[in-house]
C-alpha cells in the first residue's frame, strides 16, 4: 500500500469531504423557514395556554404537542441547524424571541378563535420587519 499526504492525493484527485460543512441560518434566515412551514400548514394550531401565568423559569419548559413550536421541530433543517426541542424555551433562544414577542406570537391570549399557521406567519414576519415595535411605540406614545 502506498502512503500518500493529502496534498500528493489533492494532485491526482478531487477530495471531497464526507459531510459538507454547513453555513448556520442567519436569524432572519430561520424566521422565514419557520414562517413558510407555518404558511404550508393547513390545519389549526394549539397554542399555548396562559403563557403570561407561569414563571420565566416554568414557562422556558412549556410545550404543546401540534403547537407551532412542534412544527419547526418536526423540521430536519432546523433542527440540524441547532433547534434544541419544542419548547417555548427552545424556541425563545433558537429563534431570538423575546419573552414578550414570543408571548404574543404563541399564547392563546392573542388569538380570537382559531390560531392558524398563515396567522402565526403573518405576525413572525411583522415581528421581523419590525411593524410589532412601530405599532406598540404609536399606541403607547397616544
Amino acid at each position: 500500500m502506498l502512503h500518500q499526504s493529502l496534498d500528493e492525493l489533492r494532485l491526482k484527485a478531487d477530495i471531497v469531504p464526507l459531510q459538507a460543512e454547513r453555513k448556520a441560518l442567519t436569524r432572519a434566515e430561520r424566521r422565514e423557514r419557520w414562517a413558510l412551514l407555518l404558511d404550508r400548514h393547513d390545519a389549526p394550531l394549539v397554542p399555548f395556554l396562559r403563557i403570561e401565568t407561569y414563571s420565566k423559569v416554568a414557562r422556558g419548559t412549556l410545550r404543546v404537542d401540534q403547537g407551532p413550536v412542534a412544527l419547526a421541530y418536526d423540521d430536519r433543517v432546523l433542527r440540524a441547524d441547532g433547534l434544541a426541542g419544542d419548547t417555548f424555551g427552545d424556541a425563545c433562544n433558537y429563534f431570538e424571541l423575546s419573552q414578550g414577542l414570543a408571548h404574543r406570537l404563541l399564547c392563546d391570549c392573542h388569538y380570537r378563535g382559531t390560531m392558524t399557521g398563515p396567522k402565526v406567519a403573518a405576525r413572525l414576519r411583522a415581528a421581523e420587519n419590525g411593524i410589532f415595535r412601530h405599532v406598540l411605540n404609536w399606541v403607547f406614545r397616544q
